[in-house]
């Protein structure tokens, strides 16, 4: 075998390794797609997808603080009050965090100012 196809399959195999393999924290989920469709759940730790064939999404599963803007809003008796809301929350399901909700850190944003 020329030296060429040895260093061009090195090379190759190096490449899949790199964009295979994902670290995850022990906060942290993965959330796996197999050509578009949910293949399942990746737990914390050393863990190997198919780049190309694969898709993993990380999801943060920690307790996120997001600081809603002041509001006014005017009360029963016409007097003008400013609200100010700090929102704490996390995600309990990450695939219906993903799957169901574009953007689920948008969204929760905008469901906390109704």
């Amino acid at each position: 075998m020329p030296i060429q196809a040895i260093v061009f399959l090195v090379v190759i195999a190096f490449l899949i390794f790199q964009y295979g393999v994902f670290i995850f924290k022990e906060y942290e989920r993965g959330v796996l797609f197999t050509l578009g469709r949910y293949a399942g759940m990746k737990d914390p730790g050393l863990r190997w997808i198919w780049p190309g064939i694969q898709k993993v999404i990380k999801i943060d599963q920690r307790t996120i603080t997001m600081d809603i803007p002041t509001q006014d809003v005017i009360t029963k008796d016409n007097v003008s009050v400013k609200v100010n809301a700090v929102l704490y929350y996390r995600v309990v399901s990450p695939e219906k965090a993903v799957i169901q909700v574009e953007e689920y850190n948008y969204a929760t944003s905008q469901l906390a100012q109704t």
